[in-house]
C-alpha cells in the first residue's frame, strides 16, 4: 500500500528518490475492518486520513438519527472538522468497507514538511482542489431537486450507488429511503 501512497503523491509533485524513502520509512499505514468507528462525536480529532482503499463514512447523529455527511473512497483525503485543534470532534468517521488508510497526525505532517516544504506546498494546492470541491457539492447541493442531487451523484460519483448502502445514500441526498427508491426506478425508466 505504501506504493499507492507514493504513485498517489507523484501525481501531484516531483518525488526525489530521497523523499521516497523517507515516505515510505515514516507512512503509518493502518487497516480497518468494515465498521469500524474511526472517530467519534467528542473525540479529539488528532489525526487524518488519505484512503488506499475502500470507503469511509463521515456522519453526524441528529435527534437520534444519522446524517450522512461525506464518502471518502481511494486517493481522498479525509481531514476531519478541528483536525489539528483542541476542539472535540462533531463528527462520526466509519469504515463501511475494509479499508486502508495511510494516517498522519499535525506532529507528522509538521516534522515532513519541514524536511520537505515542496511537499507542504502541494499538500496545500490539494486542500484548497478539496475546499472548492466541497463548496461546488454543497452549491449544487442547496439549489438542486432531490432527483437532480441523484442525477449529479451518478454522473460525478457513480462508484458510491455501488457501494454504499442505499439507506446511507438517502441520507446523504437529505432524503428517506424510499424517496431515493422512487427516484431511482423514474430515473431507470428514462434511461
Amino acid at each position: 500500500m505504501e506504493n499507492d501512497l507514493i504513485k498517489y503523491l507523484s501525481q501531484h509533485t516531483v518525488l526525489s528518490e530521497d523523499m521516497i524513502r523517507i515516505i515510505s520509512e515514516r507512512s503509518v499505514i493502518r487497516s480497518f475492518k468494515k465498521g469500524t468507528l474511526l472517530l467519534k462525536e467528542g473525540d479529539p480529532v488528532n489525526e487524518c486520513f488519505l484512503v488506499l482503499k475502500g470507503c469511509i463514512r463521515s456522519y453526524m447523529i441528529i435527534e437520534g438519527q444519522e446524517k450522512s455527511i461525506e464518502f471518502f473512497i481511494e486517493e481522498q483525503s479525509v481531514s476531519p472538522g478541528n483536525y489539528g485543534t483542541d476542539i472535540p470532534s462533531e463528527y462520526y468517521l466509519e469504515c463501511i468497507e475494509d479499508t486502508i488508510v495511510c494516517a498522519a497526525t499535525p506532529e507528522m505532517e509538521s516534522e515532513m514538511f519541514g524536511i520537505y516544504p515542496e511537499i507542504e506546498s502541494e499538500c496545500r494546492k490539494i486542500g484548497e482542489k478539496m475546499i472548492a470541491d466541497y463548496q461546488a457539492s454543497y452549491t449544487n447541493y442547496k439549489i438542486s431537486s432531490a432527483e437532480e442531487r441523484y442525477l449529479n451523484l451518478m454522473k460525478h460519483r457513480p462508484e458510491l450507488i455501488q457501494r454504499v448502502p442505499q439507506y446511507q445514500l438517502a441520507s446523504y441526498l437529505g432524503i428517506t429511503p424510499e424517496s431515493l427508491s422512487r427516484i431511482r426506478k423514474r430515473v431507470a425508466k428514462k434511461l
